[in-house]
């Protein structure tokens, strides 16, 4: 590519146009630059043997910028870093505001000024771009830390030395507004950076205030020990955003299982003598994710009465002693459903029990009616959902309800995953059809509609539990449908006998929009007690894959006998 072609794409806003036009400026330092553009900021990381030189390096890439005048980026964010270093040693962020451009000078006299910066990023008097200094403050080194504050595409430096912080949160909404049809034109990324710092911002208390001065001395603006420490925590999460963008590359690695039932104490007692060993054998299945996701079909409860009638055949009641939580949050769970048939075992209660117990040992329970659950990975938001055929929870009947809460759901989240109990049950009901289904004459719902028209509504992947057995999967729109999980877990309440005991890991990769990108089938085996094994014989690979190939003949997924789950390409 040459010269003029690399000059035209910077001042189209390349990044990496500019960070070669910035490695030929630096070449002679021996630096090194790497660039990511979010929007309209670009963030540049300079990166040699010795730490870069702050002033020096800012006055390269501020004079460059100025120079390409490029009409599509408002701020600049460069960080200087060691090689042997695992985060940058220092930041500096430039502004550029629309109302500058038309004013920039020409290449000869676009030379940076340093100036005192103004009150906010969002106003400037003149062309010039203020570079934003620390001068030093009357008070203890170790919050000289530069503060952060953030909107919806950047993140703009405020030394407290020159002013007084009057209202941090408004502006924080001021910039969001001004910035909200951009972020509705872009990428669903560019959201992740606004609901973290977002976040961040609504957890932390009211700043005081203050009146600006402008012939106070740093003296007179020191903030109080509070005020440090609300900014110092701010700022450290602003820069986690920073030092670890959402990029198109970014994959987060989920993991989901099926259903769980430890063992029940009710009506007599058919606990395990050493719960520890419950897991033992799979917990390395499970490790390695960003996410682990399972379906805990039990109570954690010691309410005594239940709500069902087990004299009748078929009928079963399942409590769990809330002590098992400590399993559960060993075997390294974050995300469990609660919306099933066995999750009012116990009356009101016991379901009220099961999510409290989950939530105080830090799990995040799923399978409250009309609740979104959010959680966060590698910076990007997820929100999960759980349903059923139940209109004790979200019911996957009311496809009207159920698309309103999946499209509030997409509006808050990068990434929305669904969890649904539904389905025939038994070796009976292994395949997947296009039609309701019914378990004596219960209801059970359309599975293929229900996951293509929430997906359809803003859905990223559906986790399908319910049949006990492993079902088919299906890729519909770039998203990824699982369509029964099978039994995981069932000490002496679930019965393993024949494809009743093929069990899985999922393993799914996403992008931070929730397309599927890749993954894996973890065979597991569920011995005659209900205990899951590591399964070399991959009997759920063999099962899957047929199933796959029969019941959605005209999907891209690819399943290999080892049990990668491949994207051909058409």
């Amino acid at each position: 590519m040459s010269q003029s072609d690399v000059v035209t794409l910077a001042r189209q806003g390349d990044p990496n146009a500019i960070a070669t036009l910035i490695n030929r400026a630096l070449r002679s330092q021996n630096i090194t630059a790497k660039t990511i553009r979010r929007d309209q900021h670009l963030y540049v990381i300079l990166q040699a043997q010795e730490l870069p030189n702050q002033s020096a390096c800012v006055r390269v890439v501020q004079n460059g910028m100025l120079r390409l005048g490029v009409m599509t980026i408002k701020l600049v964010t460069i960080a200087g870093q060691q090689f042997n270093q695992e985060s940058p040693s220092w930041f500096e962020t430039l502004t550029l505001a629309e109302m500058m451009r038309s004013q920039l000078p020409s290449p000869q006299q676009a030379v940076a000024t340093p100036q005192t910066p103004a009150k906010t990023v969002r106003k400037k008097a003149n062309f010039q771009l203020p570079r934003v200094t620390f001068p030093p403050l009357p008070i203890p080194a170790q919050v000289l830390t530069p503060f952060i504050f953030a909107g919806c595409v950047g993140l703009a430096f405020f030394p407290l030395s020159r002013w007084v912080v009057q209202n941090y949160q408004d502006t924080i909404i001021e910039w969001q507004s001004q910035t909200s049809h951009q972020l509705q034109k872009g990428s669903k990324t560019v959201k992740t950076v606004t609901q973290t710092i977002q976040s961040a911002v609504n957890q932390l208390p009211d700043l005081p205030r203050a009146a600006f001065s402008k012939t106070a001395s740093s003296a007179d603006v020191i903030p109080d020990t509070q005020t440090v420490e609300n900014l110092n925590k701010f700022s450290e999460i602003a820069l986690t955003t920073i030092q670890n963008p959402v990029t198109p590359e970014t994959r987060v690695k989920l993991k989901a299982v099926g259903d769980i039932i430890p063992g029940t104490n009710y009506p007599s007692n058919q606990l395990h003598p050493n719960k520890t060993v419950l897991f033992q054998e799979v917990k390395p299945a499970l490790q390695g994710s960003d996410i682990l996701f399972g379906n805990f079909e039990s109570t954690l409860t010691n309410y005594p009465k239940s709500a069902k009638n087990i004299g009748r055949g078929l009928v079963f009641a399942f409590r769990t002693p809330p002590s098992y939580t400590a399993i559960l949050q060993d075997a390294g769970f974050d995300i469990l459903s609660v919306a099933n048939n066995h999750s009012f075992d116990f009356y009101e209660t016991g379901f009220t029990d099961t999510i409290n117990n989950l939530n105080q040992a830090g799990m995040k329970a799923v399978g409250r009616k009309e609740e979104i659950i959010y959680h966060e990975a590698k910076g990007v938001r997820f929100a999960f959902i759980g349903f059923s055929y139940f209109p004790v929870h979200n019911n996957m009947h009311d496809l009207e309800a159920a698309t309103a809460l999946v499209k509030k759901a997409d509006e808050n989240a990068d990434v929305v995953v669904i969890s649904v109990h539904a389905g025939a049950e038994g070796t009976a009901a292994l395949n997947v059809r296009n039609k309701t289904e019914y378990f004596y004459g219960e209801n059970r719902g359309n599975k293929v509609l229900f996951s293509h028209t929430l997906i359809d509504a803003g859905a990223d992947l559906v986790l399908g539990h319910g049949p006990h057995v492993p079902r088919a999967m299906e890729l519909y729109k770039g998203k990824l449908i699982a369509y029964s999980l099978g039994n995981f877990m069932g000490y002496r309440t679930l019965s393993s006998s024949g494809q009743l005991g093929y069990s899985l890991v999922l393993e799914a990769d996403l992008d931070p929009v929730g397309n599927f990108t890749g993954g894996k089938i973890i065979p597991i085996h569920i011995n005659s007690q209900g205990i899951p094994y590591m399964d070399n014989q991959f009997r759920s690979v063999g099962l899957i894959r047929q199933l796959t190939q029969s019941n959605f003949p005209n999907t891209p997924l690819k399943i290999d006998s080892d049990g990668r789950i491949l994207v051909q390409e058409n």
